[in-house]
C-alpha cells in the first residue's frame, strides 16, 4: 500500500537519511549535522519555514517532498513550490514519485493554487520523462539565477 502525507516529529530520521540519500545521488555533500538540525527545526518547528510530505510503501518510508508558497502576481494566485522530491532508489518504478506528485497537485488545487512549479536538473532525464506523463513542461525561456549567501 502506498501513503503520502504531511511529515510529523517522528519522521526526521527517515526524512534525513533520504536528504543524505538524495545527496549522493546528486554527488552532492550531505547536510552536516547542524544543517540536519536546521532542517528539523525548519520542518517542525513553532514556525515552520516549509512543508514536509512523506510517501510511505507498505509502511517504510521511502520518499519524501519539500513544498512551500510562492505567489503569482500576475495571477494573483499562490503557487506551490516543490523544492525537493526524492524517492529512495530501492523504490523506483512502483508509482511513487506519481502518487506525490498527484497528492500535490491535489493539495495546490485545494488550495486554490495558480499554479504548481517544480525545477529539474538537465541531466535527469528519467525525471523529465516523468514530469511529462503528468503534464508538466520546461519554460525554456525561464533561466534560474542565484546568488549563493554564507
Amino acid at each position: 500500500m502506498l501513503d503520502v502525507r504531511r511529515a510529523i516529529p517522528a519522521d526526521a530520521p527517515a526524512y534525513l537519511q533520504l536528504v543524505r540519500a538524495l545527496a549522493a545521488f546528486e554527488n552532492l555533500a550531505p547536510p552536516d549535522d547542524d544543517a540536519a538540525a536546521r532542517l528539523v527545526a525548519d520542518a517542525f518547528g513553532d514556525h515552520p519555514r516549509y512543508e514536509l510530505w512523506m510517501a510511505e510503501l507498505d509502511g517504510t518510508v521511502v520518499a519524501y517532498a519539500v513544498t512551500f508558497a510562492t505567489y503569482s502576481t500576475f495571477r494573483g494566485k499562490p503557487t506551490l513550490f516543490l523544492e525537493d522530491l526524492f524517492v529512495h532508489p530501492d523504490a523506483r518504478r512502483r508509482g511513487v514519485a506519481r502518487a506525490v506528485l498527484a497528492r500535490l497537485r491535489s493539495e495546490a488545487e485545494r488550495r486554490g493554487c495558480g499554479r504548481f512549479e517544480w525545477f529539474v536538473l538537465d541531466w535527469n532525464q528519467d525525471a523529465q520523462a516523468l514530469y511529462r506523463t503528468v503534464g508538466a513542461a520546461p519554460l525554456a525561456e525561464w533561466q534560474l539565477w542565484r546568488v549563493d549567501l554564507p
